[in-house]
């Protein structure tokens, strides 16, 4: 059993991502013609640029209902082969001081990744792309788009990327496309789809100790990056009870991964501490989950997943300003060793913390992760710390799959997360902290207890972090981190890189000041 599972673990250190937006040919057309399709991306209101595509593309008996359709989303098939011309149109907000409206970013982005099916059920072997006045945010958004629907699990794995999509030509007219522009979209793409392949790995690959050669190997990050990994002896040196506990049942013991970005250059900036929850499979340990709530389990270490892959993102695009990456790692299995209901274990911190739900651990390894990161003193102090996490199933109840609850104990912070959300389609809402319910977490015999009542689970158990953060600014992102259907830019259920593209945005805002 352990050479197969070593055998698995070595594939993580083969694995390349390759772009496809990093092989179009820009602003030149494309030498074959043979099997090619049209897409035309109108970024203003040009009916003379509209009705032009249409007789020039269009056959005779199509032009007519053509150029009477206002939708946002034309498809035909015309004189040359497959044509989609996409126009978006101003909506009405849906309230919530628009913090829930749709993007221009994510219009685009959603648009041009559903796309990329569409080529292959076309089996088409050339793509011609026009941007016609469009603003650099919908540019932006088109090309993350079409990079993130061209990760396929399967193909990937296999070693057959990209290889059934079109070689595409792409131009703008109206304005340029600025190689930064188009280097930040690989770069974001990438790092979204390095978070939903981590995600996608079974729980035989992917462990903690397989998990954090990603950070050590597989990554290859640049000198700009320290990696320091403490393995299941360390944690207990440092009094870290609360991870060693949760992981101390399984055959790959827990570890925790910081990965130190400093910038090239001296900056202004102070540190931002991101910790990711990385439970690499969750049976629920003694409260054991039934069958039906097991089977997606190896998806609850997408925190982390999405902290690694903003680390990547980091070092790629040289931000300018010193960032700390964490990884609570652990594996919560069935075993003899297993920390049990009723365990009293203190943490890093000094808290003694009563077992009520072995089934509650990722809110372990989370606190001592996170009282390391807040206890870093001097130039590594950090003035922002933001968890993430797959937590609580009850925050899937109340805000469905494609929202994040947001916990924040800083009002401009919370505000600058909920932005960055929006601004990129990456939502989440701010939920409340509200004291009174810790009460449910009391306990005769500790501190107090890692879960309580059924009712306001997210809450508690956002109120148990906040235990660990010593008066920091903090941000807890309850996450799901899985599509369970296509859609937009996510082509196959699996991973789906949550919050990696808001977290972005949030440290690209941050950065500018």
């Amino acid at each position: 059993m352990a050479k197969k599972r070593a055998a698995s673990a070595r594939v993580s250190n083969k694995v390349q991502f390759q772009s496809w937006v990093e092989s179009f040919t820009w602003g030149k057309d494309l030498k074959s013609k043979e099997s090619t399709g049209y897409v035309y991306f109108l970024g203003v209101d040009d009916a003379n640029k509209m009705d032009s595509l249409l007789e020039s593309q269009a056959l005779s008996w199509q032009l007519a209902s053509l150029k009477k359709s206002e939708r946002e989303f034309v498809y035909f098939i015309g004189n040359q082969g497959p044509v989609w011309i996409l126009r978006p149109r101003q909506k009405n907000s849906t309230g919530h001081q628009g913090l829930l409206d749709e993007s221009a970013y994510t219009w685009a982005r959603d648009q041009f990744g559903s796309l990329a099916a569409q080529f292959k059920a076309h089996h088409l072997k050339n793509v011609v792309i026009e941007f016609h006045g469009t603003e650099e945010i919908q540019d932006l958004g088109a090309l993350v788009g079409l990079d993130v629907a061209s990760y396929n699990f399967r193909q990937f794995m296999d070693g057959k990327q990209l290889l059934d999509l079109p070689a595409v030509s792409l131009k703008k007219n109206l304005g340029g496309l600025d190689k930064s522009l188009i280097a930040e979209a690989i770069s974001r793409a990438k790092s979204v789809n390095i978070a939903r392949h981590l995600v996608n790995l079974p729980p035989n690959a992917l462990n903690p100790q397989t998990f954090a050669e990603w950070a050590t190997k597989t990554l290859q990050f640049p000198k700009t990056m320290k990696v320091t990994v403490w393995d299941a002896k360390k944690l207990q040196a440092e009094g870290m009870g609360l991870h060693a506990a949760v992981g101390q049942g399984a055959t790959h013991g827990p570890c925790m991964v910081h990965m130190k970005y400093r910038p090239a250059k001296k900056s202004k900036l102070k540190p931002v501490a991101f910790v990711g929850k990385g439970i690499t499979f969750d049976t629920g340990g003694l409260d054991i989950k039934p069958s039906s709530a097991m089977r997606l389990m190896k998806k609850d270490m997408g925190g982390a997943a999405s902290v690694i892959a903003l680390a990547n993102w980091a070092a790629e695009s040289n931000y300018p300003g010193p960032l700390d990456f964490y990884l609570a790692l652990a594996e919560n299995a069935v075993d003899g060793n297993s920390f049990r209901p009723s365990d009293i274990i203190t943490a890093r911190n000094g808290l003694k913390v009563e077992i009520d739900n072995t089934d509650a651990e990722g809110r372990l390894v989370l606190a001592d992760v996170l009282d390391v990161a807040v206890t870093q003193t001097g130039a590594d102090e950090p003035e922002v710390v933001i968890n993430v996490a797959t937590l609580t199933g009850a925050i899937k109840v109340g805000l469905g799959t494609d929202i994040a609850g947001l916990f924040c104990n800083d009002d401009a912070l919370a505000s600058q997360l909920t932005l960055a959300g929006q601004k990129t389609g990456d939502l989440n809402w701010r939920m409340p902290l509200y004291e009174k319910y810790f009460g449910d977490l009391s306990s005769p015999f500790a501190d107090f207890k890692n879960s309580g009542a059924s009712f306001g689970g997210a809450i508690t158990a956002a109120l148990f972090l906040q235990k660990f953060v010593r008066n920091k600014k903090w941000a807890h992102l309850d996450v799901y981190a899985w599509t369970d259907k296509a859609q937009g830019a996510l082509t196959a259920s699996g991973g789906n890189g949550q919050p990696v593209q808001c977290l972005v945005e949030y440290l690209t805002e941050r950065a500018l000041g």
